[in-house]
């Protein structure tokens, strides 16, 4: 039998994560019993004390077991901690030593959502790959630049570190570790019971490029401003680089540094941004859509598209434009 730690933080936490993954658990217990199985998972609720009140006054969570009370465990779970991630680190440092010792034990860890930036101040993510919700990564860069982030996935595993992307995507790490626990049949039962769709595994469909402005180069957020207000029409470095007055090494350099991004890179996401906000509110067809940001190849600008959102633009229009919530 799998012992499974639900870590219960302190501060302001999603219930969701904490509730969803201890009914779907006991409903795998359930179904195994049904088919004439062994339960597999014994779920207990940790934390620094008996009785969590949420920051929020409105929810208090009882306990099963203190951090103290457990010696042994197979994993341990991280639900989303909201707010500032430097206070809820402060808040729950009791829990850090308790992971990392348990972590070096053999123990399994997972964290949903931004739970990865707890996760991430323990040190257990140092040179691991790891995501977290897309709208946070660039502050999850910033402040863990040793931690290899793939912010379009939904969900990672490396050296019995698991993590989830944005918000719901907990589910699908969840339908990931009952699989590999409990076994396809399960997994998929499991799926249907709660309407999961256990084939997704990007985030990309779902992230908006803001583009990265918080560096402080005042240069360079000119240039991504040049770039968001001119990308319909062909950009080039050399071109940014003259209008920068700087070489272009330096300029691609600088540029990579703030943003994460090369230019070209950047470009590409400005112009696909636009395209899908083109193929939700436009009503133009894929082609419109195509030469409005500035493409004239159908090939290289579905290739592209489907490269940064994961589905190509028709399937992406299907999926999202407006009107088809009428229809």
């Amino acid at each position: 039998m799998k012992h499974v730690s639900i870590l219960i933080p302190r501060g302001h936490t999603s219930l969701v994560n904490i509730e969803g993954t201890y009914q779907i658990l006991n409903n795998v217990n359930e179904i195994l019993t049904e088919l004439d199985k062994p339960p597999i998972f014994n779920i207990h609720l940790v934390g620094l004390a008996k009785e969590i009140q949420q920051t929020t006054g409105l929810f208090t969570i009882n306990t099963d077991v203190l951090i103290d009370e457990v010696k042994q465990t197979d994993l341990i779970i991280i639900p989303a901690i909201h707010g500032d991630p430097l206070a809820a680190k402060e808040n729950n440092k009791d829990f850090i030593p308790w992971l990392v010792h348990h972590y070096n034990n053999g123990t399994e860890v997972a964290s949903f959502c931004i739970g990865s930036f707890f996760l991430a101040s323990t040190g257990l993510l140092k040179g691991i790959r790891a995501t977290t919700h897309w709208r946070y990564a660039e502050k999850f860069r910033n402040m863990f630049p040793d931690v290899n982030l793939l912010d379009d996935k939904i969900m990672t595993e490396d050296k019995r570190i698991y993590t989830s992307g944005g918000a719901y995507s907990y589910l699908n790490l969840l339908l990931y570790l009952i699989e590999k626990y409990a076994g396809r049949e399960v997994a998929v039962l499991i799926s249907k019971t709660f309407m999961i769709d256990i084939n997704r595994n990007s985030q990309s469909p779902f992230i908006m490029f803001k583009g990265q402005k918080d560096h402080g180069d005042e240069l360079v957020i000119k240039a991504q401003e040049y770039i968001e207000n001119n990308f319909s029409s062909k950009i080039t470095v050399e071109e940014l680089a003259v209008i920068f007055a700087l070489s272009k090494r330096n300029f691609e350099r600088r540029f990579k540094k703030a943003t994460a991004n090369t230019v070209a890179e950047y470009i590409q996401r400005v112009k696909v941004e636009a395209a899908k906000m083109n193929l939700e509110f436009g009503g133009k067809n894929v082609n419109e859509v195509m030469y409005n940001v500035g493409y004239s190849d159908s090939k290289a600008f579905r290739n592209l598209f489907k490269k940064i959102t994961g589905i190509t633009p028709i399937a992406y229009r299907n999926k999202y434009y407006r009107n088809n919530l009428h229809s």
